[in-house]
């Protein structure tokens, strides 16, 4: 069984940044690639970006790249996610996701509770 725990969320202004960790335990965490998603309030979870299990590969959605970096502290068992440029659009609860098969993990997968990110404007 995987854990995985997200911290980091809160209140941030618009254009400010702030910093997600991701802390995985309970299995192997270099088997596992990662991937953040959010929900916000009245929509669907989507995908925000992904970090395959080397920390080789990286992938985004369209409007978060340029401005969110995901990466990786395997010694940690943390992956992370920074926002900076924060739009009030980007509100909603993030969830990470670890996978040991896909590198945009599955509803069927390993999940965190998730942690609120609210951007004022």
């Amino acid at each position: 069984q995987v854990q995985l725990v997200e911290s980091g969320g809160g209140l941030a202004q618009a254009g400010g940044s702030l910093r997600l960790s991701c802390a995985v335990s309970g299995r192997t965490f270099t088997n596992y690639a990662v991937g953040w998603f959010r929900q916000a309030p009245g929509k669907e979870r989507r995908f925000v970006g992904a970090i395959t299990s080397t920390g080789l590969y990286k992938r985004y959605e369209d409007s978060v790249e340029g401005r969110f970096t995901i990466s990786r502290d395997n010694a940690k068992n943390t992956v992370y996610l920074q926002m900076n440029s924060l739009k009030p659009e980007d509100t909603a609860v993030y969830f990470c996701a670890a996978s040991e098969s896909r590198m945009i993990p599955a509803e069927t997968d390993y999940w965190g509770q998730g942690t609120q990110v609210t951007v004022s404007s």
